[in-house]
């Protein structure tokens, strides 16, 4: 993949950028990986020579770099940094790196440390649930011991104190601690393996040249089309619907109906539109755009 420098960045974080310090360690997959699309993972390997992305869109990953010199430079005799473990399932080696453990007498504390927005702390993810989780077989399955907190540490790289101040919700501080649900071991293993299933099954589809799986909703953080009552010169809707017919029942039970309107908000594929690096070589997103497109 070729970097861009549409911004002129400096050198020196052009150098950085260049100079990654990741590594799978001989694994097939990465728990990054092992998390994202099957489609996404297979068409960034087959146009991965094509790609393109600009340094300005990378910066903020190198800040998960620093956090890893702040956790070396902070850490205790008990601590462990950055510790990179190993799991053979079904044929497949699987690795992740694990940012911080804490060994203590009952058992081993995960850490995740990341570099995130204030609305993802506030609406949560499952995605670190998931990574979480996947960290915590690791470690259970390399070091028999058992562990006993997961969590990650969100640094809110758009922290506001205004919005603190009165935003319900809104993380109190620009470092949060969010503690996540830790799974039972056999949960674990079991979504692994479904995991690792359908990857087997991109992967084969991709060697034999048949349509790779489609991306799932949650996979392409789609947004259903909705159907808002507003009032005419209103902002704010009155209610919100997902399907027309039952918009127009709610707008026909209104007293004063007249002054109000339906408004459809037509649904969308965020990550697919602003944030997928393969969209552009994707046929499911092109057959979404065109059918968009034909009910406009």
């Amino acid at each position: 993949m070729k970097i861009t420098n549409k911004f002129n960045l400096p050198e020196t974080i052009m150098l950085a950028l260049h100079r990654p310090t990741y590594t799978k360690e001989g694994a097939n997959m990465s728990v990054t990986e092992l998390l994202g699309s099957p489609r996404i993972v297979q068409l960034k390997r087959r146009y991965w020579d094509q790609l393109e992305q600009d340094a300005s869109e990378m910066v903020w990953s190198l800040f998960g770099t620093a956090i890893h010199q702040v956790l070396e430079h902070g850490k205790d005799d008990n601590h462990v940094i950055e510790q990179r473990l190993h799991a053979n399932i079904d044929g497949w080696h699987i690795s992740g790196a694990i940012d911080l453990q804490v060994v203590t007498p009952e058992g081993i504390e995960i850490s995740d440390y990341k570099t995130t927005s204030a609305y993802k702390v506030m609406a949560g993810s499952m995605d670190w649930e998931e990574q979480l989780n996947v960290y915590a077989y690791l470690v259970e399955l390399n070091k028999k011991t058992p562990v006993t907190k997961i969590q990650i540490v969100a640094i809110v790289r758009d922290w506001s104190g205004r919005e603190a101040a009165y935003k319900e919700g809104y993380p109190k501080a620009p470092i949060v601690v969010i503690d996540i649900p830790l799974w039972p071991f056999a949960n674990r293993e079991q979504f692994i393996r479904d995991r690792i299933t359908a990857h087997s099954d991109a992967t084969f589809a991709e060697e034999t040249d048949e349509e790779l799986p489609e991306c799932t909703p949650k996979d392409m953080w789609e947004k259903k089309t909705t159907y808002a009552i507003m009032k005419d010169g209103g902002v704010r809707a009155k209610s919100v619907h997902a399907s027309k017919e039952e918009a127009e029942k709610a707008w026909a039970e209104i007293k004063d109906y007249t002054k109000y309107k339906i408004v459809e908000r037509p649904g969308e594929r965020t990550r697919c539109a602003n944030y997928c690096q393969v969209s552009q070589y994707c046929n499911q997103y092109r057959q979404f755009l065109n059918q968009s497109q034909t009910t406009e």
